[in-house]
């Protein structure tokens, strides 16, 4: 998959918007590029060196809404990744797309992606 331009919202501990996870650079919130590469949704902040991954076969659930870890996303869709890492439920927030209806199929095929997983 290319690479395409988005904003990461911050990860929630257990949903809780207050709750903010910060190890291995999930802490730093900002604008860049996303991708999936062998089954692990990646994303890379500008002027950071590593990138954030989450492992598709970690996903329990994806969710859109217009806000996630305290910060309004406007008009356009925030895509939620619910997933299980260190045995925490963590909950990271995306705007990937600035269309609803693009965020909506986003969302419909990462679905199909993680279904592949419990199957």
């Amino acid at each position: 998959m290319e690479k395409r331009r988005g904003h990461y919202m911050g990860t929630e501990l257990d949903e809780k918007w207050y709750r903010r996870y910060k190890k291995e650079g999930f802490f730093a919130r900002g604008l860049g590029d996303w991708w999936i590469e062998n089954n692990i949704f990646r994303f890379h902040r500008i002027m950071l060196k590593k990138d954030l991954e989450i492992p598709l076969a970690r996903v329990r659930a994806i969710e859109l809404g217009r806000w996630h870890g305290g910060q309004w996303a406007g008009r356009k869709r925030v895509l939620k990744f619910i997933w299980e890492h260190e045995g925490r439920r963590l909950s990271s927030g995306f705007v990937l797309t600035r269309s609803s209806e693009d965020a909506a199929r986003l969302r419909e095929e990462l679905e199909r992606q993680i279904t592949a997983f419990t199957e």
